[in-house]
């Protein structure tokens, strides 16, 4: 009879987890050891704390997983971003930990000229969202800078278009600094050179640039790729120095054409944005003078003919001074009269006064105040008389006063004395009545705990308690329970009526003085 669960017997070996997957592992990697995979990058979140950075590729059907480990990451030339269409040159894989395969990425290739422009509308639509294209942050370059800044190759034929024309038009100092203007490394030198020149500080050694030009030739698409770079969109958008863009053909469009303060078509267009022409400047100033000299002439000429016009209406100075030199005729006339007039006015009222002033006039008024003195004189004295013997009738009574008082002071003194004595002996009496060490020398102990409280009730104690026994001469310890010793049960007094305990206690109301607390009670 056969065992229906014994598992049947067979030729194929038993393979583990492990020596599966690496077989697995094995044959795509023999199979596809070097591939080229064009898809969309997608998942891209920047490289990973390791240095590595992990993504997918995908298309319309299908999505690969990719990694590109640290090393291989700072040589790609084509950095990898979300949405960027590119072609991954790599081999395949598999991760046995998870069951699945990847590409491990080696280089990195944009899928042509569409892919290229999608990824630089995408950079341009996210850069523009942060507000470096705005025209708020743009500014007018200086009129006529003293020293210019470009960054460009210094060995193509760029920089000396530039130079050729600010020398035709308004030579000015330039300073070059130098940098590749494609390639791999481009991006980064054009924004290290953007931000060198406004670290410069003004009055340096190296003097600071008025206006900066970055410039290159025309190109290809992907030529101009370092000039989108988002590097260099930043670095010029944080420009405190205005910035003029001239990269490529007038047809040619780079990210770096929107962050700048000025686009220009040319690198030559750009020399003629930066300086005026310095022939027209002076013709213009020239004009600008001989105008100014024309109009001061008017001017002159114009004012001259008001003042001759004005001046015919103004009287002649005769005319002017014939008024008052009549005015002051008549008055030299009159002035000798008026004078003698003057003096005799005074001299009548002088007179007046000094019969006025007389010495029979002066004698009389001095004889009159002489008579008023002497009255009040006489009246003083009368009046201080009065005056001192009122004061002193007053001082007689006060004194009569005094003695009555301090002859009714001793009296009263005395007698308050014996008051309080006495009161101060029935106090004495009280306290020595209602004092516990009066009944100490009666024959009574005082019976204290071992915290000091005294002890009212036996049956509050049990054996081997501690007491202090206080008599009339001093203080013995005890023990509860100890030798010699023995609690005794105090006598049950013999109960009286209601009616007998509370006529002795009116009888002891109305012959004791006022119940004060004692030591025996708290």
């Amino acid at each position: 009879m056969v065992d229906v669960f014994e598992s049947p017997e067979s030729n194929n070996p038993d393979w583990t987890v492990s020596e599966l997957s690496g077989a697995l592992k094995r044959t795509v990697e023999d199979a596809f050891g070097h591939v080229r995979v064009r898809g969309e990058i997608s998942g891209f979140r920047g490289q990973h704390s390791s240095g590595h950075a992990y993504f997918s590729l995908k298309d319309a059907a299908a999505r690969l997983d990719a990694v590109v480990w640290k090393g291989n990451f700072s040589r790609l030339k084509v950095k990898p971003e979300e949405g960027l269409e590119v072609v991954a040159i790599g081999r395949i894989t598999t991760f046995p930990g998870k069951s699945s395969y990847q590409i491990v990425i080696e280089q990195i290739e944009y899928a042509g000229a569409g892919a290229i422009m999608a990824m630089l509308e995408e950079r341009k639509r996210r850069l523009a969202a942060e507000g470096l294209f705005s025209a708020e942050r743009k500014r007018r370059p200086p009129f006529l800078p003293g020293v210019i800044g470009v960054v460009t190759s210094p060995t193509g034929a760029v920089i000396r278009d530039i130079l050729h024309r600010l020398t035709d038009r308004f030579p000015r100092r330039v300073i070059v600094w130098p940098v590749r203007v494609q390639g791999d490394t481009c991006g980064m030198e054009v924004a290290n050179a953007i931000r060198g020149f406004n670290a410069l500080l003004p009055g340096g050694v190296v003097p600071r640039p008025d206006v900066l030009i970055v410039a290159r030739g025309g190109g290809s698409l992907e030529d101009l790729l370092g000039f989108s770079e988002e590097a260099v969109v930043r670095a010029a958008a944080e420009s405190e120095i205005p910035l003029i863009a001239a990269v490529g053909h007038e047809t040619d469009v780079t990210l770096i054409d929107f962050a700048a303060d000025v686009r220009a078509p040319t690198p030559t267009a750009a020399a003629e944005m930066a300086v005026p022409v310095r022939a027209e400047l002076v013709a213009e100033v020239e004009s600008l003078r001989a105008r100014l000299r024309t109009c001061i002439s008017r001017g002159q000429d114009r004012r001259r003919a008001d003042l001759k016009a004005i001046a015919r209406h103004l009287p002649s100075p005769e005319a002017l001074l014939a008024v008052p030199r009549q005015r002051l005729d008549i008055a030299a006339h009159r002035l000798p009269r008026a004078l003698k007039a003057n003096a005799g006015a005074h001299r009548l009222m002088l007179a007046r006064v000094e019969a006025r002033f007389g010495p029979a006039r002066l004698e009389a008024l001095v004889a009159r105040r002489r008579e008023r003195f002497d009255m009040f004189a006489g009246r003083l004295g009368t009046a201080f008389g009065v005056n001192t013997g009122a004061h002193i009738e007053r001082i007689k009574r006060w004194r009569e006063r005094v003695v009555t008082a301090e002859s009714r002071l001793a009296p009263a003194f005395r007698r308050m004395t014996e008051v309080r004595a006495s009161r101060l002996a029935a106090l004495g009496q009280l306290l020595g009545a209602l004092s516990y060490q009066g009944v100490l020398a009666r024959g009574f102990a005082l019976v204290r705990d071992a915290a000091g409280a005294p002890v009212r009730l036996a049956s509050n104690l049990r054996t081997g308690d501690p007491l202090d026994i206080q008599f009339a001469d001093g203080t013995v310890p005890a023990v509860v329970g100890g030798s010699g010793t023995m609690a005794r049960t105090p006598a049950t007094p013999r109960r009286r009526s209601a009616k007998s305990r509370d006529k002795d206690s009116a009888e002891a109301d109305l012959h004791s003085p006022p119940r004060q607390p004692t030591l025996f009670e708290n």
